[in-house]
C-alpha cells in the first residue's frame, strides 16, 4: 500500500507539473491577444470594383498601362460655346439684392461678355498642357491625371510623392498655382527645409477629364481604392497625401484603408461625423469656459455665435447639397445644356465659399481673389467634358446613406495628420473635436486668411503648412 500510495502521489504531482504551466499559458495568451486587438488598427477592407459599361468581363485582364494625355479643343467647340452664350435669357435681379439670391445677373451679364469676347479658351488650353498629363485604366474606366516631377534635385535632398485631390466645383486646375511652389521651393523663397516634392493630381472618376463612373454606387471610398491602385501604378509603396472638400474625404479614406501605405495626411478640411453627449457638452460650455473642454480663443472666436456659424450659416450655403444627394439628374440636366446656367451655378460658390462677407457684393467678391480667365478655366473644364451631371451624381453616392452605417463611420485615422484651419472655411473644427477621429495630429494651424478653395486662393500659405507638416513627420 505504501509503494501504490507513492506511485499515485508522483503520477499527480506529473500531472500537476504539464497541466500547470499549460493552464497559465493558455491565459498568458489569451490576455496578450486581448491586449493586442485592442490596439490593433481597425481600416476599411479594400475590397474591388468595375464601374465600366455592362458587366465585367470575365476573361482578359485590364490594361495597365500609363497612356501620355493632352487636352485639346477644336473651332466648333469654340463656335457652339459661343452660340450659346450670344443666346443667354437673363432674369433681372432684385435691387440691392447683392448676392443674397445667388449670383447676380447683372454682374453675370459682365462675366458672359468677357467669356464671349476676351476669354481665349486656347490660350488657357495651353495653360493646362504645361503639365504633363495621363489617364489610365482602372476597375473599368479611365482615370486622368497630372504628374509634375521637380526639374532639380539638390544633393541629399529625398523627393516626396504627394497625391491631392480636389472637390467640388474645383477640378485638378485649382492645384496649378501651388504645384510649382511644392515642386521647385527654393525657386519661390520656400527653401526653409530638406522637402521636395513631384505631386500627383487626379481628376475624381466623373469630374472632367476622368471617365464617369456607369454603375450606380461610386462613392468616396471607391475612389480611394482607385486612388492607391494609381499610386501603386505609378510604382510608389508609401506617399504622401492632400486634399479638401472632397479630397479631404477621399485622402481620409485612404488612411483608413491602408495606412501602411500612407506616410502622413494633410487636410485643410475635415469630416467629423461622430456626435454625442460629449460634443453637445463641448458646445454648450465652450462659449464660456473653452478652456475645460480644450476649446481656445481662436476656436472660440471661429465656432460662436454656433447656431449662427455652424447651423444658420451652413443651411444657407448648403441648399445645392440636398439637390444633389437626391435628384442631381434633374438639375444637371439644365446645367449641362446652358453655359451660362453651369457659369452661375459653379462660380456662385467661389464667391461666398471664399469669403462669407462677399455675400453683400454687387460682384460676389470673385475678382478680388481670382482672374476671370482661371475662374471660367474651372467652369470649361466642365463645359467641355460634359462633367457637371457625373459630379453631382457623387453626392448622392455620398450622402444618401446613414452616415453611421458607412464603412468608414467608425474607422479612426492613426496615419500621421496636418490639418490647416482657414479663417473662412465653411466649418470650423477645433483640434479638440478633430482628434476623436484623428489619432495622431502632427500639426494644427489655425490660417492667418483664406477660405474653402485654399490650394487656388492662398497657394503659398498652403504649400508652407504642408511643408511644415512633411517636416515634421520625416523627423519622427
Amino acid at each position: 500500500e505504501s509503494i501504490l500510495s507513492r506511485i499515485r502521489s508522483f503520477d499527480y504531482s506529473q500531472k500537476n507539473a504539464v497541466l500547470v504551466p499549460a493552464a497559465a499559458l493558455g491565459v498568458g495568451g489569451m490576455l496578450v491577444y486581448w491586449l493586442r486587438s485592442r490596439h490593433k488598427i481597425k481600416t476599411i477592407e479594400m475590397g474591388n470594383g468595375w464601374w465600366g459599361s455592362g458587366e465585367r468581363p470575365l476573361k482578359g485582364k485590364e490594361d495597365e498601362s500609363i497612356r501620355p494625355f493632352k487636352i485639346e479643343t477644336s473651332d466648333k467647340e469654340i463656335e457652339d460655346l459661343h452660340r450659346r452664350l450670344e443666346q443667354a435669357r437673363y432674369a433681372p435681379p432684385l435691387e440691392g439684392a447683392a448676392f443674397h439670391y445667388g449670383f447676380n445677373s447683372s454682374y453675370l451679364r459682365k462675366v458672359v461678355a468677357y467669356w464671349r469676347n476676351q476669354f481665349d479658351w486656347r490660350k488657357q488650353v495651353e495653360v493646362l498642357n504645361k503639365y504633363p498629363h495621363f489617364q489610365t485604366t482602372i476597375e473599368g474606366i479611365d482615370i486622368h491625371f497630372i504628374h509634375v516631377k521637380p526639374s532639380y534635385v539638390p544633393h541629399g535632398r529625398a523627393v516626396q510623392p504627394l497625391l491631392m485631390v480636389h472637390g467640388w466645383p474645383g477640378s485638378f486646375y485649382e492645384f496649378y498655382k501651388i504645384i510649382p511652389l511644392l515642386t521647385e521651393p527654393a525657386e519661390h523663397g520656400l527653401n526653409e527645409g530638406d522637402v521636395v516634392f513631384e505631386v500627383i493630381c487626379p481628376s475624381i472618376p466623373g469630374y472632367g477629364f476622368s471617365e464617369a463612373p456607369h454603375q450606380k454606387g461610386f462613392d468616396t471610398i471607391a475612389t480611394a481604392r482607385i486612388f492607391h491602385k494609381l499610386m501603386n501604378r505609378l510604382g510608389f509603396k508609401q506617399y504622401y497625401l492632400q486634399g479638401g472638400d472632397w479630397g479631404s474625404r477621399i485622402t481620409t479614406n485612404m488612411a483608413q484603408m491602408l495606412p501602411q501605405s500612407v506616410k502622413g495626411l494633410h487636410l485643410n478640411l475635415i469630416f467629423i461625423r461622430r456626435q454625442g453627449l460629449r460634443r453637445m457638452i463641448s458646445v454648450m460650455l465652450g462659449a464660456y469656459v473653452p478652456w475645460l473642454v480644450g476649446l481656445t480663443r481662436e476656436d472660440v472666436q471661429r465656432t460662436y455665435p454656433f447656431i449662427q456659424k455652424n447651423i444658420y450659416e451652413l443651411l444657407r450655403e448648403s441648399g445645392y447639397l440636398h439637390i444633389q444627394a437626391t435628384k442631381p439628374d434633374t438639375a444637371g440636366c439644365g446645367l449641362n445644356d446652358s453655359p451660362v446656367g453651369l457659369a452661375a451655378y459653379i462660380l456662385e460658390k467661389f464667391s461666398t465659399w471664399t469669403d462669407k462677407s462677399f455675400l453683400h457684393k454687387d460682384d460676389g467678391g470673385l475678382e478680388s481673389k481670382y482672374s476671370l480667365d482661371e475662374l471660367l478655366t474651372n467652369v470649361m473644364i466642365y463645359w467641355v467634358t460634359s462633367s457637371i451631371v457625373s459630379s453631382m451624381r457623387f453626392y448622392k453616392e455620398n450622402i444618401s446613406k446613414d452616415p453611421g452605417l458607412t464603412a468608414d463611420a467608425r474607422v479612426g485615422v492613426y496615419v500621421p495628420t496636418g490639418i490647416a484651419a482657414f479663417p473662412q472655411e465653411l466649418v470650423h473644427t477645433p483640434h479638440a473635436w478633430a482628434k476623436d477621429v484623428f489619432k495622431n495630429i502632427i500639426t494644427y494651424s489655425y490660417m492667418p486668411r483664406g477660405g474653402h478653395f485654399a490650394a487656388f486662393e492662398e497657394p503659398k500659405l498652403l504649400a508652407q503648412d504642408i511643408m511644415h507638416f512633411v517636416r515634421k513627420v520625416e523627423q519622427l
